[in-house]
């Protein structure tokens, strides 16, 4: 790389599950919504909340904390669902609250570190270290497995 070259910035949605902080890429988002009451769907896994319509598109919601198995939500009013897109499909996050967009350096997205849990590992795809915080991307790809994608 040459000195006029420049590493290109990401754009980051930030939010909050309980007192941890993760981000996705603002790419892979459609819309930031306020909870709304979803549709139980029977059989789904426990950290499917159920379904919502959007304008006419029927996705699924998941409880992003209880798929990070820091327990099952009670969503309220003050709770976000992020609207993600992975691939062709559209998937709802229940998280605790948006609270930033960032644009960092991809020089500032650091590996995950070795932890003893390959889950764990597989759901973080980087760590962004900026003015003191350290934040965990999410890997929207392993969140949603295959099979569960084509479940909801």
């Amino acid at each position: 790389m040459t000195k006029d070259q420049t590493i290109p910035a990401r754009e980051l949605i930030v939010f909050m599950v309980g007192e941890m902080e993760f981000c996705v890429d603002i790419i892979q988002v459609r819309e930031i919504r306020g909870w709304t009451p979803a549709t139980p769907v029977p059989h789904s896994p426990p950290f499917v909340i159920g379904v919502i319509n959007l304008r006419g598109t029927v996705l699924p919601v998941i409880d992003l904390p209880a798929r990070l198995a820091k327990g099952k939500s009670e969503p309220s009013a003050r709770h976000a669902v992020i609207v993600v897109q992975d691939q062709d499909r559209m998937t709802g996050l229940l998280v605790d609250m948006v609270s930033d967009i960032i644009s960092v350096d991809a020089a500032l997205i650091h590996p995950t570190p070795d932890v003893s849990s390959a889950v764990a590992r597989s759901f973080v795809s980087g760590i962004v270290t900026l003015e003191g915080r350290m934040i965990s991307l999410l890997s929207l790809q392993d969140v949603l497995p295959s099979h569960e994608r084509k479940a909801a």
